[in-house]
Parts: C-alpha cells; structure tokens; sequence
C-alpha cells in the first residue's frame, strides 16, 4: 500500500483526515506562505496547497501526499488568524450580518511521478447579526483565536450563521473531503476497499 501523508500540522486537518479511517502520517511542510502582489484568492490557496505538497515530496518518494492551504474573504478583504481575543472580537464584529467566503486549496501529489491533482473548492458562510455580548462569550468560550474567520464551525460556532452554503461541510475546517476522497479514488484509494 502507498504510503499517505498529510502535508500539515493543523490538528483540524487531522482530525478530519482521522474521520476516513485510512493511515497516514503528517509532515508539517514549512513554507513562506505569504501571499504575492495581486494574486486572487484561489490562485493563492491551490499555489500554496501544491507548494506544500511538494515540499513535503522531497523525502518522501513513491507517496501520496495531501496539500491545503484556506482563506476567508470577507468584501474582498482577507481574514487571518487573529491570535488575540481583541483582533477575534473585531473580526467577528465586522463579519456580523456579512457573508464570509471561505476557499480552500487542495492538492493530491503523487511522489513517484510528481502528478498531482489540484482544486480550489469555495464554501460561503453567511453570519447573522451578533451582539458585542454574544461575541465576546463566544471568543471566551471556545478560544478561536487560530482559525481564519475567528470561529470553530465544527463547536459553539455553529450558531453564529444564519446559513451555510457549499458542497462540503469539512471545507470549512480546512480539508474537503469529498473532493480528497474523488483525488484519491483516482490513484486507486478508497477507504471502502
């Protein structure tokens, strides 16, 4: 069996990974993820999804190595993490009532040939109006101050939205796994074979 590694070291991916019951390993990639002048959002996500990928391909021939890289956009103004409760509580502040567009890179590289496959999948999350209140319980609560957007859908988050629109659910904690699943169907992956 080809070895399987997840290019990463979010504990969100891996605990979405870990859902899938396949064995893999994970390498954190270490790569300048800054963003270049001009470059849109999927460019930018499946860019640094591949360059992951193939960082992590270097030591590892004859793999299947899993890249991923998310943004969240909200007016066309990119949401970082925001590492401290006050930068959490301003972000969630100014996506109140707006929709947040969160896109994902993902890349499935093949080591033995370097081939990959690689996608950009988009996932909308449309907030409703919240109270300074509401905010500042929620970022005390749950602490979401490593997570682009200032929320954990998968926890408390959840009822921060009015609606969530998009194939995959997992988009928004960083890893589509529909689509990974359809990438490693191709190679012949399946984790129902």
């Amino acid at each position: 069996m080809r070895t399987l590694i997840l290019a990463s070291s979010s504990p969100y991916r891996r605990a979405i990974l870990d859902k899938i019951g396949l064995a893999y390993h994970s390498i954190s990639p270490q790569i300048d993820e800054k963003c270049l002048i001009g470059e849109k959002p999927g460019a930018l996500v499946q860019r640094l999804a591949l360059e992951k990928a193939q960082k992590v391909a270097i030591n590892q021939p004859n793999a299947l190595i899993i890249g991923s890289d998310q943004v969240a956009m909200l007016d066309g103004t990119l949401l970082s993490k925001p590492l401290t409760a006050a930068r959490a509580e301003r972000q969630l502040a100014l996506c109140s009532g707006a929709c947040v567009s969160f896109h994902t890179g993902l890349c499935l590289l093949d080591s033995s040939d370097n081939s990959f496959q690689l996608e950009e999948v988009i996932f909308q999350v449309y907030f409703r109006q919240l109270t300074t209140s509401e905010i500042r319980h929620y970022i005390a609560i749950e602490q979401p101050l490593d997570c682009a957007g200032s929320f954990k859908v998968e926890g408390l988050g959840i009822s921060l939205f009015e609606k969530l629109q998009g194939d995959d659910f997992n988009s928004l904690i960083g890893l589509p796994l529909i689509r990974l699943l359809a990438m490693l169907r191709n190679k012949g992956l399946s984790p129902l074979n």
